[in-house]
């Protein structure tokens, strides 16, 4: 279903930092919180919204580092989403579910109700994400349902004993039907966010292979594995190999922003996680969870 009913609000805490220490108020919630103008944080603060040590602050206030920041946010309407999932596994400590397309899967960048998280816990209470999957990107997101499983699944991942298979649309044809990419990401300047994961050196190992299985006119459609889970690694690394995901408005050729780069919650591609596989968190057998790709990411029949 859609919708776009207000939330409750939400209590945005912090604590000063020693580097902000006789800074004021309005001053370190600009730089630190770049989101938003330096004017809306003053409305927020001389509204009362902003508290230092749980007293209503003012603009001007200094700060001294170790202070308890807070800002109430009000009640605001979530942007629509679409708010459901499906549940692909489940016994007494896994939970696997299939995400749609458009939906977060946890609280940010003004999404805190209309996010994948708190579906399932409304259905599962107490779940918990071992990973995350892009606003734009579909596919199978992993939550555990007990202490023993979250413990295992985390070492799993961290020690990449997941294996990931995912489906993407990219644009142009490969010269190779079945390549790697071992780019390294790391963070590059975003003018809207301060920076964004990309390809650059120095950055982290990620390394992906890429499998063709099936090539149109203008684009193609790829198996990815990931052996590394870094932020967008699919997105960076395909548009770093020369074949960007088609509609994707942050990441171009070199694995780098685009000119005017959208944000890395805007949609407009088409991935998704197709398959995992692992060892189960607490029994350690064989367990395989698929997840049916949407249409543009199906095999021709």
């Amino acid at each position: 279903r859609m919708s776009d009913v207000s939330n409750e609000g939400f209590a945005y805490r912090a604590v000063v930092p020693a580097e902000a220490a006789g800074r004021s108020l309005l001053l370190h919630l600009a730089l630190r919180y770049t989101h938003s103008s330096r004017e809306e944080w003053k409305a927020r603060v001389t509204a009362g919204e902003v508290t230092l040590d749980g007293v209503p602050a003012g603009p001007e206030d200094r700060l001294r580092p170790g202070q308890s920041l807070v800002w109430h946010r009000p009640p605001w309407p979530e942007p629509i989403v679409p708010l459901a999932f499906a549940v692909l596994h489940r016994d007494a400590d896994l939970l696997a579910v299939a995400k749609p397309r458009g939906l977060p899967t946890v609280p940010s960048g003004g999404f805190l109700k209309h996010t994948l998280l708190h579906l399932v816990r409304a259905f599962a209470p107490g779940a918990t994400p071992m990973h995350r999957l892009g606003r734009g990107t579909s596919g199978i997101v992993l939550f555990a349902l007990s202490h023993a499983a979250r413990r295992a699944l985390a070492r799993d991942f961290r020690e990449g004993r997941i294996e990931k298979t995912y489906r993407a649309l990219v644009t142009g044809s490969p010269h190779e039907d079945a390549f790697s990419v071992d780019a390294s990401i790391g963070r590059v300047p975003h003018p809207r966010l301060g920076h964004v994961h990309a390809a650059v050196s120095p950055g982290r190992r990620s390394v992906s292979h890429v499998r063709v299985l099936s090539r149109q006119a203008e684009s193609s459609l790829v198996e990815v594995e990931i052996p590394t889970g870094r932020p967008h690694q699919i997105r960076i690394h395909m548009a770093a190999a020369g074949h960007p995901l088609v509609g994707d408005p942050l990441y171009g050729l070199g694995g780098l922003p685009v000119a005017d780069p959208g944000l890395p919650g805007d949609a407009g591609y088409w991935l998704h996680a197709h398959r995992q596989r692992f060892a189960h968190p607490v029994t350690r057998a064989p367990t395989t969870v698929e997840c049916l790709p949407p249409p543009p990411l199906r095999e021709a029949r």
